[in-house]
């Protein structure tokens, strides 16, 4: 009986390394890392040793005879990978030993952002060399997208944390959340050129928090929103907004677009609220699906089925929530007659609509239904809540070139380059910082390993060195903010949440407040 991979899988690819007969793929040198819904165990392979189980950070790997019923088809989809791969075989060959590189001794590094890219660069750094390295996170508590991004009913992607907070321990390492990068010197920012006199080299792993707009008619009334702020705002981001639903209407909200993060907001809308009641969910998120219970979510795709943008793993998921059933229409005729009325009382559904383009959001002082196009047949879908999900931009940061066209920094094998496409000296970006919002969790992983190894190459070949001392910014950082946490107080928050939660049987009650995080922190530094 062999080993599975599950849904909850994040292409971290620590089970490959551990694997004794290569059969886990694809590999971080294989085509469709990083891409791949999910990595996928060879079943004629494994020799059913559990190793790969031990070192899964995220418990997405199993024995095939206990999986629960919901995970039953990933014995299939694992499988399937390697009867639709013929090229892909286990076993191994061609092993490549790295080369020692001789760098600095004292080289000092600063990551900007916690998020996996941010992880995974740290991880490397400690692994090839012998650099301390001060870590940036503009809330006080880390995590990034794990934190802010991952759905509450998916508790088991979040354990990837678990590996990061060990690297935050290390003697080699400082933390200093709740500090911010940036130009405002008066609003308690550090600036980029003030990193860059500091440390040999800054690694900027800020991903991608900006949303996409559709820029169609009255896309900022009341109602309408973005899949980012939408899933801050349930994941307990502070300073997140929520949505405004009304308690008497339709029951049914609308997202555009077709992706992961699209499925994740339309199962966390339409799953029964007492079943997120277990979850980390935000309170504030909780009270307001409790009220307004949204029943019906029609997702938009603008191309066909065949085209839409989710994962096979993720879309398979839908179809074991509970009481909730999964209907496709590509055609107007059906949608129109189905959608134009409140949603039906009693009944949960996820409804797909493909070929089907957004004209406006339609209502006088809040969105009451949304106008679309349907296979050339216009019609409107009565609707409480709009969310777009069509993509991502990160944020510039002044003082740093940014691409505004792309949405990100301009890079070259990691180094940021200025409008010449000169490197700038010490500066770097990883993973949707660079490439823009494509990959999951893996394919962060291995840009930020690549990114690193650029950075030794070039610390190899001889650095511009920083010519501030570390005493230095630890004054400056003392003068510019105060409030700035480190590793004692990052774990007292996590504790704290950790003991609201155990009061209502939830992993975590989660703070939403700046103010709360840091009077449970006491202002602790590091």
């Amino acid at each position: 009986m062999s080993f599975v991979i599950t849904q909850s899988c994040c292409s971290d690819a620590g089970c490959v390394s551990v694997c004794p007969v290569n059969c886990i793929h694809p590999t971080p040198e294989e085509r469709g890392f990083g891409t791949s819904d999910i990595l996928h165990i060879d079943p004629e392979a494994c020799i059913d040793c559990g190793a790969c189980a031990d070192a899964c950070p995220v418990d997405a790997i199993f024995p095939a005879d206990r999986l629960s019923a919901r995970d039953q088809i990933f014995v299939e989809i694992n499988a399937g990978y390697y009867r639709d791969h013929p090229d892909i075989s286990s076993g191994w060959s061609g092993v490549v030993y790295p080369e020692i590189p001789r760098l600095p001794h004292d080289l000092r590094i600063a990551i900007v952002g916690t998020g996996p890219s941010g992880g995974y660069t740290l991880r490397t750094v400690l692994n090839r060399t012998d650099a301390s390295v001060t870590v940036f996170d503009k809330l006080p508590t880390p995590g990034g997208l794990v934190r802010a991004g991952v759905a509450p009913d998916h508790p088991s992607t979040k354990d990837v944390m678990k590996t990061f907070d060990i690297l935050y321990r290390d003697p080699r390492v400082t933390m200093a959340t709740n500090v911010e990068i940036g130009p405002d010197v008066d609003a308690g920012q550090i600036t980029p050129g003030e990193l860059a006199q500091h440390f040999d080299a800054v690694f900027y792993a800020v991903g991608a928090a900006d949303a996409r707009r559709l820029d169609i008619p009255g896309e900022d009334l009341p109602g309408s929103t973005s899949a980012t702020d939408l899933v801050a705002w349930y994941n307990a981001v502070p300073g997140a907004q929520g949505p405004t639903i009304p308690v008497d209407g339709s029951g049914r909200a609308v997202i555009v677009g077709t992706g992961n993060v699209a499925l994740d907001v339309a199962r966390i809308l339409v799953s029964p609220p007492e079943s997120l009641a277990t979850t980390d969910i935000a309170d504030r998120a909780l009270t307001l699906l409790r009220r307004q219970d949204i029943h019906e979510v029609v997702l938009l795709g603008r191309r066909g089925q065949d085209a839409a943008a989710y994962t096979a793993a993720e879309y398979r998921a839908l179809s074991v929530i509970p009481g909730v059933e999964v209907v496709v229409h590509d055609r107007a005729t059906a949608a129109a007659s189905d959608l134009t009325a409140p949603a039906a009382p009693g009944r949960r559904r996820i409804v797909f609509l493909f070929d089907t383009v957004v004209d406006a959001v339609i209502g006088d002082d809040a969105l009451r239904s949304v106008a679309v196009t349907t296979d050339g047949r216009s019609h409107r879908i009565v609707a409480d809540l709009l969310v777009r999900s069509i993509g991502y931009r990160s944020a510039p940061i002044g003082g740093l070139p940014f691409d505004d066209a792309a949405g990100r920094f301009p890079v070259r094998d990691g180094r940021i380059v200025d409008a010449a496409g000169e490197p700038v000296v010490g500066a770097y970006a990883v993973g949707w910082a660079a490439r823009g919002s494509t990959g999951g969790i893996g394919a962060n992983k291995l840009n930020a390993v690549q990114t690193v190894e650029t950075f030794i190459g070039d610390a190899e070949a001889g650095l511009t060195r920083a010519t501030g001392t570390a005493a230095a910014f630890t004054e400056l950082l003392r003068r510019r903010q105060r409030r700035s946490l480190g590793y004692r107080g990052i774990a007292a928050i996590d504790r704290r949440e950790r003991e609201l939660g155990a009061r209502q049987g939830r992993p975590r009650v989660k703070f939403t407040e700046v103010g709360e995080m840091l009077a449970a922190a006491g202002r602790r530094r590091r």
